[in-house]
């Protein structure tokens, strides 16, 4: 590693290794005059001041790579997305496969211009060497393809958990409706979001890193790797070793060595163990533990990570074995990990019991006979703290960013601020028009009120709901998009959004995943969408092809998401039921089956009978209280003692969303990524600044696309054709600790678990 003397990175460099010197010079002499002047280091470091306006960006290499690449991450990862292991395959996969395909084109195909008959317009099929910003908008087209589809769960647990027939049409049009509703959004809040230099996005910087060691030419220092040649042995590296724990030696992915000692203990499994239980000493030799649940590590900021330390240390050492050992909620009569339900025995919930089989809603008289709804103590707080999360983060941004929000809101109709990549934008590109956005939001409101109203309400969701949900998702996009764009964690609509329609129209599951679904995913593709465009920003990309990308990006890949999933819950027989799968069948669904149990929380039940005055757990409504006062001593002392920079490094909804993930994302998924996050955002970044400017992103890019070439490679050449690794102790996806799921309370009888007496 080198000191930070050394780097070279924080010099400009020109994006344009095939331009002859002279014009390369001319292009630098124009941009010399402007300074670096971003606000945030990591920027500085990362991304280069110049910019090449003669690079043509939407070309015939970039629809036919862009939509290729689409497509593709999106079946993929549709298809992945059920497996036991789901596995996210990211759009830096695409990002360095489509390099050398789009210098094949470039090298091969005709450049004679092609004339539309009977108009001016004409295309070239080879327009020149392939490019930087083709490459980036192709990687625009892979980010749409890579986004989830959030409405497919809906889908999903319809027909693979209710089993209930559902017509193909509104859930397309639902499906559609939501991923393309956030184009609104995100034309109202790109000038602050996207304009503004303080909204940095860290997660952009893994991909410019990556641009630029894939174009750049870079001269090898003696004894040392260009960041090329050192991203290319780190995914040599990550593919090759990937192996073992995807295929060979599954077990791997999560350690904990305390159900070894401890194998008859349920409270020493408990603690130790990293998938059902607390965690203490689990860990992984596997980067998919590491980034598969909570992302990259090495993308977040060394702040945020601390802060989300101190949350998870308080949140699952501190009050959850209070609360399970001292038996808050009756917690000793269910596993102290789960999200799923129970009854007051201690048994799975029936669901089926409560529901009236025709219309498909809430048997009030079969509840009141059967029992309350249970919760595993870790799911309870998990849901206080997205309360509190929500009101953190509003309270957050009003009082360490209003004031400049307010100074950007009156700056942005004069057009005073920004930084040297927004002067260059305005400069060299122009804008793509508000009604353009407007436009779209317009026809895609009108598409979701027909899709809920119409087809005999299938949805369950009125009209009113529709545009309650739309209300609150454009309420949220700025204070979330602030907290996103500056510390890389994103907090949801997802639970208060179930609240509100749960209280207003209770009793109707449908209803409320809809209601959610357009409240959450609108708001989450609008900073989806502005996240592109940051990076668009950073790279210098024309607005209006950033935005035309985008849009058929969206459309793409939401038809892919959802043929590929009507495809599969049409065609595999008891897919998403373990109990009624073969033994070693993938097709579980884990992250549906949550899906699926706070359909029930929220949407049958009702949050009335959960969180209300009829419910178990009405305690939780005083996070919202916490969540909305905690940023305040913050802010207080933050501006008592400004000399004291480390007070406004304490980010409270960050904080208080330390442990948010759970139950999802599991405890030993939270120790690596912290320990990986840590040594290279704090100790790295500190003592190694030139070699984390240089190599850091690069490393994640590397590990990331390895992992996902080598297990997109194991499954299509092995597991699918039903070949699998050796059957020993190591094959099993578990940590052996088959105790941590056990309940402690007397005479609670579980199959597998011993009862204590």
């Amino acid at each position: 590693m080198e000191n930070s003397d050394s780097n070279p990175t924080v010099m400009p460099v020109s994006y344009e290794p095939n331009k002859p010197v002279s014009e390369k010079k001319a292009t630098l002499e124009k941009t010399e005059e402007e300074v670096n002047d971003s606000p945030i280091e990591e920027v500085r470091l990362t991304v280069p001041i110049t910019d090449d306006r003669t690079l043509p960006c939407l070309t015939f290499r970039t629809w036919i790579l862009g939509i290729i690449s689409c497509a593709a991450l999106a079946f993929l990862n549709q298809f992945f997305g059920y497996r036991q292991n789901a596995l996210s395959i990211t759009s830096v996969s695409a990002q360095i496969l489509v390099l050398p395909l789009g210098k094949l084109m470039a090298a091969s195909l005709p450049t004679k211009q092609i004339k539309f008959p009977g108009t001016k317009w004409s295309f070239s099929l080879n327009p020149g060497p392939f490019n930087l910003k083709e490459h980036c908008l192709i990687t625009i087209f892979a980010n749409a393809g890579s986004t989830s589809v959030y409405a497919v769960n809906i889908v999903t647990i319809i027909k693979a958990f209710y089993h209930r027939k559902l017509n193909p049409v509104p859930a397309m049009l639902l499906t559609l409706s939501t991923q393309m509703l956030g184009y609104g959004w995100a034309g109202i809040f790109r000038k602050f979001l996207v304009d503004s230099p303080y909204m940095w996005w860290p997660s952009n910087l893994v991909q410019v890193s990556l641009f630029r060691a894939l174009h750049e030419n870079e001269t090898r220092r003696k004894g040392g790797l260009t960041r090329l040649q050192f991203f290319i042995v780190v995914l040599i590296s990550s593919f090759s070793y990937y192996i073992v724990p995807n295929y060979l030696f599954p077990s791997i992915t999560a350690l904990s060595f305390v159900c070894w000692i401890w194998r008859d203990s349920v409270t020493a499994q408990q603690l130790g163990a990293g998938v059902h239980g607390l965690g203490i000493g689990s860990f992984a030799f596997d980067w998919s533990t590491v980034a598969g649940f909570l992302g990259s590590p090495l993308a977040t900021p060394g702040f945020a990570i601390v802060n989300m330390l101190v949350g998870f240390i308080v949140v699952l050492y501190v009050v959850t074995p209070i609360a399970y050992w001292n038996n808050f909620y009756d917690a000793q009569k269910f596993p102290i990990f789960s999200s799923h339900v129970f009854d007051a025995s201690g048994a799975p919930y029936n669901i089926s019991a409560i529901l009236n089989e025709k219309a498909f809603d809430f048997n009030r008289e079969a509840y009141d006979n059967y029992s309350k709804v249970n919760l595993s103590i870790i799911f309870v707080l998990v849901y206080g703290l997205s309360f509190a999360t929500l009101a953190a983060t509003v309270s957050h941004v009003a009082l360490f960013h209003g004031r400049t929000i307010c100074k950007q809101m009156k700056a942005s109709f004069q057009d005073k601020f920004g930084d040297v990549h927004t002067r260059l934008m305005r400069k060299n590109y122009e804008p793509v028009p508000q009604w353009w956005f407007h436009s779209i939001l317009i026809f895609v409101i009108a598409v979701s009120l027909f899709a809920c109203e119409g087809f005999g309400r299938q949805l369950q969701l009125p009209y009113w709901g529709v545009l309650l949900a739309m209300a609150l998702a454009f309420i949220f996009t700025l204070p979330v998009g602030v907290i996103t764009a500056t510390t890389n964690q994103q907090a949801g609509l997802n639970v208060i959004s179930e609240m509100i329609i749960g209280y207003m129209y209770p009793g109707k599951p449908l209803a409320n995943i809809v209601f959610k679904t357009y409240g959450t995913i609108s708001m989450s593709q609008a900073i989806t969408f502005l996240s592109d465009f940051k990076l668009g920003h950073y790279m210098k990309i024309p607005p209006k092809s950033m935005f035309l990308v985008q849009l058929v990006g969206t459309v793409v890949s939401s038809l892919v998401y959802f043929g590929t999933a009507w495809w599969l819950l049409t065609s595999i027989e008891y897919i998403c039921n373990p109990a009624k799968l073969p033994a070693g069948s993938p097709w579980t669904c884990p992250g549906d089956d949550v899906f699926y149990n706070a359909s029930i929380i929220w949407g049958v039940v009702g949050p009335l009978r959960m969180f209300g005055k009829l419910g178990l757990y009405p305690g939780m409504n005083y996070f919202f209280l916490f969540g909305l006062l905690a940023p305040v001593p913050v802010w207080y002392f933050s501006r008592k003692y400004p000399e004291k920079k480390w007070i406004r490094m304490i980010n409270a909804p960050i904080l208080i969303s330390g442990a948010g993930g759970l139950p999802l994302a599991k405890s030993v998924n939270y120790m690596c990524w912290f320990s990986v996050g840590l040594f290279f955002n704090l100790y790295v970044y500190k003592r190694f600044k030139g070699w984390w400017a240089r190599h850091n992103y690069l490393l994640s890019a590397g590990l990331d696309a390895g992992v996902a070439f080598m297990a997109t490679l194991c499954y299509f050449t092995l597991q699918f054709n039903g070949i699998d690794g050796p059957s020993w102790w190591g094959l099993a996806v578990d940590d052996h600790c088959p105790l941590a799921k056990c309940p402690t309370a007397r005479g609670i009888v579980v199959h597998g678990c011993p009862v204590v007496q």
